[in-house]
């Protein structure tokens, strides 16, 4: 079958499954002699289950060292070992996501705790001593004297006392 015959059974673009090809997820097509690319019958099911294993989480690189170099020569052990890894990896992503979410609706309750006559700045100095555990202290007031003054305000004042 040829490429356009392959993509419509497959769904994929030519291009992605010339790149498929040129790294290595597929065995090198045949040529015809007019130079168009000819494919095995069984290109079809390597394209499914290289599309599934994406979709499961695998990349190209864990693809291409689990897939066999024809369906005959499954790894059987090396396979199995790879999908529970996977599926460990997608349990430890699922508990940070779980903690992480664990935070952020706590987060939610806190802000959205806010007593009716608390000013913004409180209530988030009061948000984040709870996230933080310490006390998130009021910043202190700069008094006039203690300011930096600029060089246009002394300006003005020597202008005035003339």
């Amino acid at each position: 079958m040829n490429i356009g015959e392959l993509a419509k059974h497959t769904g994929l673009t030519n291009s992605r499954i010339r790149f498929y090809e040129r790294t290595g997820l597929l065995k090198a097509a045949e040529r015809r002699p007019n130079g168009y690319r000819t494919y095995p019958p069984e290109t079809v099911l390597m394209l499914e289950l290289i599309t599934t294993a994406q979709k499961a989480g695998f990349s190209l690189d864990e693809i291409r060292t689990l897939l066999p170099p024809d369906l005959g020569h499954w790894e059987h052990d090396a396979l199995i070992e790879a999908l529970r890894r996977k599926v460990a990896d997608i349990e430890a992503l699922e508990a940070r996501l779980a903690h992480s979410k664990a935070q952020l609706v706590t987060l939610i309750q806190d802000i959205e705790a806010k007593p009716g006559n608390m000013d913004c700045a409180t209530n988030a100095r009061r948000v984040l001593s709870h996230v933080l555990g310490k006390e998130i202290e009021k910043p202190t007031p700069v008094s006039d004297d203690a300011k930096p003054s600029s060089g246009k305000a002394k300006r003005h004042r020597s202008i005035r006392a003339r």
